[in-house]
């Protein structure tokens, strides 16, 4: 960040590239979080995230409910989550379960219903 002979004593700024963070001006605060999240590496929650893509797969082919599409948009969440964060927390995997029984008519048809309900299981005990 080097003013030009040209721009020196005119107020000039230039500034070639960055990388990573920066600040200009006075009383600004930076903050930089390279890598903090991704996909999770937990078996545990690999194997929700793996289970919930192939749910989401099959309920695609179902009839839309009220319960289906609820599940859907859970299922939907908790992947975000999972790849976003490295992991589905509590509130979502307690959502996620009640999404699943209250849509148990459709899900206890399905095996990959089965294995969300195993994956959710696993990860919150019972």
């Amino acid at each position: 960040m080097a003013a030009t002979a040209d721009e020196r004593g005119k107020g000039g700024i230039h500034i070639g590239s960055v990388q990573g963070a920066f600040a200009i001006g006075d009383h600004n605060t930076v903050t930089h979080n390279e890598g903090v999240a991704g996909p999770a590496t937990d078996p545990a929650q690999q194997e929700l995230l793996r289970a919930v893509r192939a749910l989401r797969d099959d309920l695609s082919r179902a009839v839309e409910t009220p319960q289906v599409t609820a599940l859907s948009g859970e299922l939907a969440d908790t992947e975000t989550e999972i790849t976003d964060t490295g992991a589905a927390g509590p509130g979502r995997l307690a959502r996620l379960r009640t999404a699943l029984t209250d849509a148990s008519a459709v899900v206890g048809l399905l095996a990959s219903g089965a294995a969300v309900g195993q994956a959710v299981a696993a990860l919150v005990g019972g």
